[in-house]
């Protein structure tokens, strides 16, 4: 595992942190790329569960260095209260470091997002309000605080600099009340102080780890559909979940990465707005949420839910790359008579086996589902592919037919134990 990438090969949620933890186990250094504590993973190791919104999985192995990467947004106060929250748990965060490059998502972001969010009215994009599209806002434009400044000389010549800046913004187009630029520099003071000693290049530890030969693991957060470019624009996040993005955002070339497993469920979610073809609004949608515990890890919103969409898995392997499928989460299934694939859509009487670049076309988007033997047998036990139920095999085959994509994987639970690895 030179260098390893995995990432979400639907709209996220797909259960990414169990699969990333199992191979953390196994590398030297875990790098996340992008985004910031708008994305969650949820760990179980020894019965313990944790829940990681920014530090990499990594970090729950001692030996294991963890790099939060130049492409990725950090709220400080976020960031120490996670690292207070894993201390208490008996989890040291002294080999996690952060690029000095990264850009601090501050409390005029904040409330940035949030009055953004309410102007919008029914049209607004559902983000988590964490104050992530803000930050990358400021980033584009060339006048956002950087990790360097924060922990560095320029504290508050450029807190000050941005506060008033945006406070122009806050006041004059949403009509908010100010931040109190002199309580921020008071709280955060102390938040510089204690981030100082992790902030560091972390381009030149990853390089250096990848031209040793040591197993390096790009952690992936998000999911391709909310890739900014590639995703269902505009209901995307702001950063590149995508595989190039890992490189882009952990300041490596594209020859670190040796392999790119995508992961998704054995059926479809998505949180917030936007077209969904294989949308379920009736009882199996519920069965199916309930039975996958289908709710927000950060915000604790129910998903929406679907039936596995080929034609998404089919566009995460072409724009990823993907070397190999994991089917995650396949035990909600059991109980359900009938399992259903969607192939193909119908679009206006036209058959469409590609996801569509003008991403509006899904709202008119209907599936062409095949059917599949559902099952009902107990599988959180099995941990090889011969104990699985012949219907699931056979499911698990017919979706790596039709997605054209190697499955190397299966989650049968929750925990990390529960999965089988297919040779």
């Amino acid at each position: 595992m030179p260098g390893k990438v995995i990432l979400g090969a639907q709209w996220g949620d797909e259960g990414k942190g169990k699969f990333i933890d199992i191979f953390a186990g196994e590398a030297d250094l875990v790098v996340r790329s992008q985004g910031g504590n708008n994305a969650g993973h949820t760990v179980v190791v020894n019965g313990e569960t944790y829940k990681l919104q920014l530090i990499p999985s990594g970090i729950l192995y001692k030996d294991c260095v963890n790099i939060i990467g130049p492409g990725v947004v950090v709220d400080p106060r976020a960031i120490l209260k996670e690292i207070d929250g894993l201390a208490a748990k008996g989890v040291s965060a002294d080999k996690l470091f952060i690029d000095a490059r990264c850009h601090c998502i501050l409390p005029w972001h904040l409330e940035l997002d949030a009055l953004s969010e309410k102007a919008r009215g029914g049209d607004d994009i559902g983000t988590t309000k964490k104050g992530i599209g803000p930050t990358y806002m400021d980033k584009a434009e060339r006048i956002g605080v950087r990790m360097h400044d924060f922990v560095g000389g320029r504290f508050e010549e450029a807190m000050r600099e941005a506060c008033a800046r945006k406070n122009k913004v806050i006041t004059g187009v949403y009509g908010g009340d100010p931040v109190d630029i002199e309580a921020v520099l008071a709280e955060y003071r102390g938040y510089a102080e204690r981030l100082r000693s992790h902030v560091r290049d972390t381009t030149v530890m990853t390089y250096e780890a990848v031209k040793s030969g040591k197993n390096v693991l790009f952690e992936g957060a998000q999911g391709t559909l909310l890739d900014l470019d590639m995703g269902t624009y505009p209901y995307v996040t702001s950063s590149h979940p995508v595989s190039g993005g890992c490189c882009i955002g952990s300041g490596v070339g594209p020859t670190a990465i040796t392999e790119i497993m995508g992961i998704c469920k054995s059926y479809t979610t998505r949180v917030g707005k936007g077209p969904f073809p294989t949308e379920l609004f009736d009882e199996t949608g519920d069965y199916i949420r309930k039975a996958g515990g289908e709710f927000g890890t950060v915000t604790g919103r129910p998903r929406r839910t679907g039936w596995f969409d080929a034609v998404i898995a089919r566009y995460a392997v072409r724009v990823n790359g993907l070397t190999e499928l994991v089917i995650n989460k396949i035990d909600p299934l059991c109980g359900l008579p009938k399992l259903k694939v969607c192939v193909a859509y119908d679009f206006k009487g036209e058959r469409l086996t590609e996801f569509p670049a003008d991403f509006a076309d899904l709202e008119h988007c209907k599936p062409v589902y095949e059917e599949f033997d559902g099952f009902t047998e107990d599988i959180t036990g099995c941990r090889s592919f011969d104990e699985l139920p012949v219907s699931v095999q056979d499911y698990i085959r017919e979706l790596e037919r039709i997605c054209g994509c190697r499955v190397s994987m299966l989650g049968v639970g929750p925990a990390r134990d529960q999965v089988i690895a297919i040779r």
